[in-house]
């Protein structure tokens, strides 16, 4: 495989910022989140994911720049959970990973704006900051993968805590974040990391999984240069490519997959959703795909006044029935497909 161009960490977040905001033509997703909206994230209880030093070690600090967005996180040494409660909850919970190209974390459009929408809907939101691959840690390719069967694994151990049922925490994710929750899909089982507590006796399969704009492959043409550099660094081995490659270990466990994309997006080919799909067909998984014409990448919620901007109350129905399902197979009644 080509080995991926070294870029500074300034270069990255700069030209990544400058990348999103040229997906789809629409530059308002580059602009910084607004104050309400930041109100909403610093106001969130916070759960530390780690009950002392996070896995792997080697965390070297990187002062952000001094024109940093604010709602792009960098410098995770210490991976969190972000906690929206709703007025009226339906016991049930999704669990957000934002994108950012393994370079950040975009808490605002894919982290608050969709807490807003689920909370509403009676779903308990946690939004994870994990820790990011490029910044010195050990065993890079591992990290995120640390952090999300971790935030599953600690949230089902305190679901009566927060009044859910430990078999509905539904798991989104987007771009970079949607590779890691498609990894985390197909490898919730994959030993990344030694116990440290109770929690981590717990299971930390997604009830069902969602993928927006997800990266999905590595290959030039195909994945995103940046999200793979501070993945895997510099000249991965083929090995290690497929090693992080989810499409290539879809299951017979491999939960229920919604999935999303637009057929214009810039920076992360649709080829990406396509492969994941072909991947749960094979397998005979059950998988949803939505493809839109318009939209760019990182659009969040969507842009107004386009149809991609209707994926989040699909995605919403979808959630409905897939508990509807459940609910029949565990009363033994068959499905009708209605």
């Amino acid at each position: 495989m080509a080995g991926f161009p070294a870029l500074e960490r300034r270069t990255l977040l700069l030209a990544s910022a400058g990348l999103l905001a040229l997906a789809g033509a629409k530059p308002a997703f580059a602009q910084r989140a607004s104050a309400e909206t930041m109100g909403s994230w610093n106001s969130a209880p916070s759960i530390p994911l780690w009950p002392g030093q996070p896995p792997a070690g080697g965390f070297v600090p990187n002062p952000p720049p001094p024109d940093a967005i604010a709602n792009f996180i960098t410098n995770v040494a210490m991976p969190e959970l972000r906690v929206f409660r709703p007025e009226k909850p339906n016991g049930r919970a999704v669990l957000s990973i934002p994108g950012g190209a393994y370079t950040f974390v975009s808490i605002a459009n894919e982290g608050v704006d969709l807490a807003q929408v689920m909370t509403a809907r009676g779903y308990t939101v946690f939004v994870l900051v994990y820790r990011l691959p490029g910044e010195g840690w050990h065993h890079r390719e591992d990290v995120p993968l640390q952090d999300a069967q971790r935030a599953v694994r600690l949230i089902r151990s305190r679901a009566a805590q927060f009044g859910i049922g430990a078999d509905s925490l539904h798991v989104i994710g987007f771009s970079a974040g949607g590779h890691l929750a498609a990894t985390l899909a197909t490898g919730f089982g994959e030993k990344v990391y030694d116990p440290v507590d109770s929690a981590d006796a717990l299971s930390a399969q997604p009830s069902t999984v969602g993928l927006i704009y997800p990266v999905i492959g590595h290959e030039p043409g195909v994945g995103h240069a940046e999200s793979s550099l501070r993945l895997l660094g510099e000249n991965p081995s083929p090995t290690l490519v497929a090693k992080r490659s989810p499409d290539l270990h879809v299951g017979p466990e491999t939960p229920a997959t919604f999935l999303m994309h637009a057929l214009d997006d810039p920076a992360v080919p649709v080829e990406n959703s396509l492969r994941m799909l072909k991947a749960l067909r094979a397998a005979g998984r059950p998988v949803e795909a939505h493809l839109f014409e318009e939209g760019g990448h990182g659009f969040g919620l969507g842009w107004p006044n386009l149809p991609v901007s209707q994926w989040s109350e699909l995605y919403a129905r979808w959630l409905e029935r897939q508990e509807a399902k459940k609910l029949m197979e565990s009363r033994g009644e068959g499905h009708d497909g209605h």
